[in-house]
């Protein structure tokens, strides 16, 4: 069955379709119902079923694949290679469920996994799944702050945390930013769970730090029973950035999400058992829960996990690793690859790649130089896919495990199986014709694999994903025009969201970290255009005092919010102003500071309280930043 047959089976008849689908995945108990829909947009896929994730992704490939790979890690950080079997990663996950059962947790607990992308960090999470726990898993790369308020939200029993991760050679303590953040927590959990890798000394709290170390000794040989879900219990939570400044907790299911991607692991990556992918995010990331961990196993392949940067020990090194382990898919994204360009193309072309058959990009939008360019370094298909942490697999997408089509540079392809998508006219609420520019949206029910809610918040979920046209519709955010041909191309974002190398990062947390600072009496936050990045937050803020210096006062800004947010959200650059262009209501123009910053027309200022604050900007930016740059 070719693409277009097969999608809109997935459409028209979605019933039939993901009750085939489910065949792919073990149940317990097989579903009742393939899809409850009496709420909308809130819907059930395969009511009553009992599964479970960690069963899929290891337990029932030991009688068939047991003595194979199903995780390398591989660092260039500690100069370290660790390969686990299924049969060894088996013990692994049944060691650490004994450790977290013994700590207390159960059924429908949550654990806070804040780890660098580690093997480690995956038997984790495989651990929680295994007995039910709901894991959140924090990005290593987050201060205390960011750390403090997941913490406070998702109100963990347990938190499992590293003693260091690495970047670039140089050593992370976490423990210290753990400790910080369970002092500035309000629900701090009862125990924190210490998984040491010898590179910082670790400070103890008597009573609640645990070594896992000590505790994996007496739970080595232990056999954990896997605890049966109902399909659409909680998985895992993992939190996005929102535009009030409070991240937003993404509830995923299940039944659904192990059926999204056990259909989306031969279908768009087109990998089968006993195959090996390659996926370069970190597990802190929706694609470090798809594709490094749950998706390649549930399928029965290798999944390879990478701790480092793409140039260390030298540009070739990700090439190395497809080549050492023949890597078939291997999925980046456009910074990494923009990156890499810099250097020269002999460190790809040294390494034999025959194995490789594609490289997909995502988690930003991929301009059509940088597709260029790999494609012909690799001489392989270089595509495009397109999805969000709510999605939790691909919207947009080609299918080459299905049926390849043609790539057009600059769009992330076709609706994936099962996603009713339209662009519509923000205003009138109509469709947009074939090269106009609207708003992605997803007709309910959103299929399997998506967000269910979010999490402790039915009405947040609401407001922010279907408030927003009369009709009832998922808003992706995202600005889009669709081609004669079917193929969407994404323009960037109608919200205040930015993205940052792949990061997705909320302008008004960085607003409220700046604003913070003792010497500023406002700011405004916006992403700007950065040819490697993609976006970098840049920031003009006035002061409550005139004879302050600015650069002083800026530099002081960019360690506040280095500090509390973490360097994944430092600005780029920062000026200082004497006022902030704002309407005669209030309302910051944040689009006009950000096309200002880009070189281009501000747009309709006809609402602008005083013409003079919008030069005070632009003689900022003639003059250069007071920090950063």
């Amino acid at each position: 069955m070719g693409y277009e047959a097969m999608y809109r089976r997935s459409v028209e008849q979605p019933e039939e379709f993901w009750g085939e689908m489910a065949r792919a995945i073990d149940w317990h108990e097989p579903p009742k119902k393939i899809l409850e829909y009496d709420n909308p947009p809130f819907r059930r896929w395969f009511a009553g079923g009992t599964t479970n994730l960690c069963h899929n992704a290891v337990d029932r490939h030991l009688d068939a694949r047991g003595d194979q790979l199903a995780l390398v890690g591989w660092s260039s950080e500690t100069g370290t290679v660790r390969e686990l079997t299924y049969r060894q990663l088996h013990r692994e996950v049944n060691t650490f469920a004994a450790v977290l059962r013994s700590l207390g947790v159960g059924k429908g607990d949550r654990v806070v996994i804040y780890m660098p992308h580690t093997v480690d960090a995956a038997v984790a999470m495989l651990a929680c799944a295994r007995i039910g726990a709901i894991h959140s898993v924090v990005f290593g790369g987050f201060a205390a702050h960011n750390l403090a308020v997941r913490i406070d939200d998702a109100k963990p029993r347990v938190l499992v945390c590293a003693d260091a991760g690495m970047r670039g050679g140089k050593v992370i303590p976490f423990k210290p930013l753990v400790d910080e953040a369970l002092d500035r927590a309000r629900h701090p959990p009862a125990n924190v769970l210490v998984v040491s890798r010898g590179l910082a000394p670790v400070p103890v709290r008597a009573g609640r730090d645990v070594d896992y170390a000590t505790l994996r000794r007496d739970h080595e040989d232990a056999e954990v029973p896997v605890t049966w879900l109902e399909s659409n219990e909680p998985s895992y939570i993992l939190y996005t950035s929102g535009t009030t400044g409070k991240p937003k907790g993404v509830q995923r299911d299940v039944g659904g999400y192990a059926v999204a991607l056990a259909l989306s692991m031969w279908s768009v990556y087109d990998i089968r058992p006993g195959q090996v992918m390659f996926s370069t995010s970190d597990i802190g990331w929706v694609v470090g829960h798809s594709y490094n961990v749950y998706g390649p196993l549930i399928a029965g392949a290798t999944s390879i996990m990478y701790e480092g940067l793409p140039t260390s020990p030298d540009p070739g090194i990700w090439w190395k690793i497809c080549e050492r382990y023949g890597v078939r898919t291997m999925f980046s994204s456009p910074t990494a690859i923009r990156v890499l360009k810099k250097h020269d193309v002999d460190f790809i072309r040294r390494h034999d790649l025959s194995g490789l058959e594609y490289l997909f990009l995502a988690g930003e939008p991929l301009d059509e130089p940088t597709a260029q360019w790999i494609h012909e370094a690799l001489g392989k298909p270089v595509i495009d896919n397109y999805w969000q942490t709510e999605t939790g697999w691909p919207v947009l997408c080609l299918l080459p495990g299905l049926e390849m089509k043609q790539v057009k540079f600059g769009s992330p392809g076709l609706p994936n199986l099962g996603f009713r998508l339209r662009v519509i006219d923000e205003t009138t609420g109509h469709d947009a014709r074939a090269g106009e520019k609207g708003v992605l949206v997803i007709e309910p029910p959103l299929p399997p694999g998506c967000m269910t809610t979010v999490w402790g918040d039915d009405q947040r979920f609401l407001s922010s994903y279907f408030g927003h046209f009369k009709e009832l519709l998922y808003s992706s955010l995202d600005w889009a025009i669709r081609d004669e041909d079917g193929y969407t191309f994404i323009l960037g974002r109608t919200d205040d969201v930015i993205n940052v190398a792949g990061h997705r990062l909320g302008t008004r947390e960085i607003e409220e970290s700046v604003a913070s600072h003792p010497a500023v009496a406002e700011a405004a936050v916006v992403g700007v255009h950065d040819e490697v990045k993609g976006q970098v937050p840049v920031v003009f803020a006035t002061l409550k005092q005139a004879d302050v210096p600015p650069p002083e006062v800026a530099c002081g800004m960019i360690r506040t919010v280095t500090e509390q947010l973490g360097p994944v959200a430092r600005p780029a650059r920062v000026y200082v102003v004497g006022a902030l262009p704002k309407t005669r209501s209030g309302k910051l123009l944040r689009r006009s500071l950000q096309a200002l910053a880009e070189h281009r027309d501000p747009g309709d200022l006809s609402t602008l309280d005083d013409p003079r604050a919008l030069e005070e900007v632009q003689r900022a930016l003639e003059r250069g930043a007071d920090a950063g740059g």
